[in-house]
């Protein structure tokens, strides 16, 4: 590796951390003076605020804004260098404009490996503390009020409830049904069912057993009985703001198969969590090209114009991501259609820029 890839990594890499460093700062300041009055009415401790949340804070939205600081430290850094008539020595010199693509490169993927790790793994685990800290600090009282609630809990097992009391964890109109094929082996009802949290199971409140054999038809009935449900807790009823977030990549995987094998709605945001932090990296190095390929030529109106329009790539990167996924939640598009939407689209760019802007 020569000394002008070690120069220009290094200023890749340092000016990236620089503009982390200034982003979070602005953004806790102003996260801060949001929720101070929370803090303050329901006493949130100076340590829990420090440790708990604004220490997990941090890594959550420098990885969530890494779009941008990547492409503004690129647009940064490539300008300068050009503003300096530094390129112009460098392709002047026999140097290749693709050659010097090459340390970009290299420091994109540096970076791309450092976010998927950090996504995968400890992201999601600082997002458990940091979530339950906002939770009991900056939430209100969760209550669940979703009616009518239908669940596959296992491959010929299914429940419904007309509702459910998470306060109390109790629910109402309770029914299970064992369907095998297209024939119905057996039915419960039960007026309530209310979890016992020392037994791990559901004590039946006025419930009835209809089990079937062909024709024959058996019913059993009576006052209570504790019973083991398949895959329903009362976490399922619980508040799962940002839930997503708090899974690891092997996490998200066993939850994703899981929730797919008992047929729940919903698994879309998870399968997008997924593909999202698959595809983190080479969003990385998709922009970093593309920030090198649009401020490598000197600009009259200075660097500072190059930075703003970086701005703005940077920033109608997010909302094609945005979009995407929008749609990917609702059911227009596959999640992992959705996830590449905007690597694809400025994949194409950045190619068609290399060879039409002038250098």
């Amino acid at each position: 590796m020569k000394i002008l890839d070690w120069y220009i990594i290094k200023k890749y890499l340092s000016t990236f951390i620089f503009v982390v460093g200034i982003l979070m700062a602005i953004i806790v300041v102003i996260d801060l003076v949001e929720k101070m009055d929370d803090f303050i009415k329901r006493n949130a401790p100076l340590k829990a605020i420090i440790f708990d949340y604004y220490l997990n804070f941090i890594p959550y939205y420098a990885n969530l804004l890494s779009p941008i600081t990547v492409f503004i430290a690129t647009v940064f850094v490539t300008a300068q260098l050009a503003a300096r008539t530094e390129i112009i020595a460098i392709l002047s010199s026999g140097v290749s404009f693709r050659r010097v693509l090459v340390p970009y490169l290299i420091g994109s993927c540096v970076v791309g490996a450092m976010i998927f790790y950090f996504t995968g793994w400890v992201i999601p685990n600082a997002n458990k503390t940091r979530l339950a800290f906002e939770k009991k600090y900056t939430k209100d009282q969760f209550y669940f009020s979703g009616r009518n609630i239908h669940r596959k809990v296992a491959p010929d097992l299914y429940v419904y409830l007309e509702s459910y009391d998470n306060s109390r964890d109790i629910g109402y109109r309770f029914t299970e049904e064992k369907i095998i094929g297209t024939e119905m082996k057996a039915k419960l009802f039960a007026q309530s069912v209310t979890w016992i949290p020392e037994k791990n199971k559901w004590k039946l409140t006025d419930y009835r057993i209809h089990t079937f054999d062909g024709l024959k038809e058996t019913i059993s009935s009576g006052i209570q009985k504790d019973t083991i449900v398949p895959n329903l807790v009362p976490a399922d009823f619980g508040n799962n703001y940002m839930q997503y977030e708090t899974y690891t990549l092997t996490e998200l995987e066993d939850l994703i198969g899981e929730l797919i094998k008992r047929g729940d709605d919903g698994v879309e945001i998870y399968q997008i969590e997924k593909y999202l932090r698959f595809t983190s990296p080479f969003a990385i190095m998709i922009l970093t090209m593309m920030g090198v390929i649009v401020s490598a030529r000197k600009s009259r109106q200075g660097v500072g114009f190059q930075i703003a329009f970086g701005f703005v790539l940077a920033f109608a990167y997010i909302l094609i991501f945005i979009m995407g996924k929008t749609l990917a939640q609702i059911g227009s598009i596959p999640p992992m259609v959705a996830v590449w939407i905007p690597n694809f689209i400025f994949a194409v760019l950045s190619f068609i820029l290399y060879f039409v802007v002038p250098r």
